[in-house]
């Protein structure tokens, strides 16, 4: 009996020893879970800005993450891009890299302007632990042709809107120039007036009650600080009737020289010029008609440029010369000229009456570059001056009484 005891005794020992040694060790167990620290975050993730086509990166620093496991997420859909170091998208683009043990970086290669957005470095902790960087992409202006203007063509006194319309990050800014440098035409507010300008901000140029003098090439310029600027070329034009102009209506030149006439011209779209010469009459000399011309009737004959008639014709943009030198002028040339100019818009003609001068015997004509550009009025102005220019014959004889009058004093002295 009393060995029974010292058994049971000896069991109850050991079980009790088991039990604090199990004890013992849960307890020491629990107290080295209690040192271990949680994962953290090491500071921030940087946002970045870089341009399209270049190569972006965003770092994520964690200390004591121990067994855990750091992954990278797009954060607007939750895409895991990447997990510790391996990249489980299909991305070719996208890589990462694992730095001094502590730092996770997300690299994107080939920047585009769908990689931007924001992004997310988790910690599988629970509660989840979590990071996020953001990435900007810069992208050069670009104008969106279907939402811009093109050429131009409107009717004089009607309005006009320049239109462009450019893409880009940042948002472009849009200005607008004239080709050609000359200031941009703007009718202020309220105002018949047209003021000047270099250049106007904004996508939209309105130009209202179009006049010529605002017809031209206009560049639309797009910038946003990410080179390069961009720009499109609208050209505006402003549609009228002819409108002619002859400088010297009456022209006289001596025989056998030659003489230019000139007319100018206003006109667009650009128009069909010509010149006419009149047929004599009793009365003088015939005008030009569009009925006389369509009925067939005797009308004016059209001059056309060979060994009598030189015809030249210089254009800047809607402006226009109309020129004809009459080579060795002669009785038959004496008569009425026109310079005519037509377009889809209407047509319009200058006059001009050429007329012989009569030379005194033993003059000859000028022959300075073989051209004279003499008019009526001119002549009589030089003629008045030559008149001014001689002695009245009442001057000279009061002169001379003057003088004989003198000697006599001087001789009876």
């Amino acid at each position: 009996m009393e060995k029974l005891l010292q058994s049971t005794l000896f069991v109850i020992l050991i079980m009790a020893t088991k039990c604090g040694s199990g004890t013992a060790q849960s307890q020491h167990h629990e107290s080295n879970s209690q040192l271990d620290p949680d994962p953290e975050f090491i500071g921030f993730i940087n946002n970045v800005t870089y341009p399209a086509g270049r190569e972006a990166i965003l770092a994520c620093s964690v200390r004591n993450l121990g067994k855990n496991k750091v992954g990278w997420l797009r954060a607007s859909d939750q895409t895991v891009l990447a997990l510790q170091g391996r990249v489980v998208t299909h991305n070719a683009r996208i890589s990462v890299m694992h730095q001094d043990m502590h730092t996770w970086k997300l690299k994107i290669s080939k920047l585009r302007e769908s990689d931007r957005g924001c992004y997310m470095c988790q910690i599988n902790t629970s509660p989840m632990k979590k990071q996020v960087g953001c990435i900007d992409v810069q992208v050069p202006p670009d104008i969106i042709n279907e939402e811009s203007s093109a050429d131009l063509a409107v009717q004089e006194g009607e309005d006009a809107t320049l239109t462009c319309k450019a893409t880009g990050n940042p948002q472009p800014r849009v200005i607008w120039r004239r080709e050609d440098g000359e200031m941009i035409l703007i009718r202020k507010p309220g105002s018949r007036e047209l003021m000047k300008v270099e250049s106007y901000n904004g996508s939209s140029l309105r130009l209202l009650r179009l006049e010529r003098r605002q017809m031209g090439a206009y560049l639309c310029i797009a910038s946003n600080d990410v080179p390069p600027a961009v720009s499109k070329r609208v050209s505006l034009s402003v549609q009228f009737a002819p409108m002619v102009r002859a400088p010297s209506q009456l022209l006289g030149t001596p025989l056998g020289s030659d003489v230019q006439l000139e007319c100018q011209v206003e006109a667009s779209p650009s128009p069909v010029s010509y010149w006419l010469k009149g047929a004599r009459t009793s009365n003088g000399f015939a005008s030009v008609s569009a009925a006389s011309l369509e009925s067939g009737s005797p009308g004016p004959e059209m001059l056309l440029d060979g060994p009598k008639y030189g015809i030249t014709e210089r254009r800047d943009g809607y402006r226009g010369v109309m020129l004809l030198v009459v080579r060795s002028f002669s009785p038959s040339d004496v008569g009425t000229y026109h310079c005519v100019s037509t377009n889809s818009l209407g047509r319009a003609e200058g006059t001009l009456r050429l007329y012989e001068i009569k030379l005194h015997p033993g003059a000859s004509a000028s022959n300075d570059d073989h051209l004279n550009y003499i008019g009526g009025l001119e002549e009589a102005r030089n003629a008045a001056c030559r008149r001014h220019t001689r002695w009245h014959p009442l001057l000279a004889t009061l002169l001379l009484l003057l003088w004989m009058r003198t000697n006599l004093r001087a001789g009876g002295a």
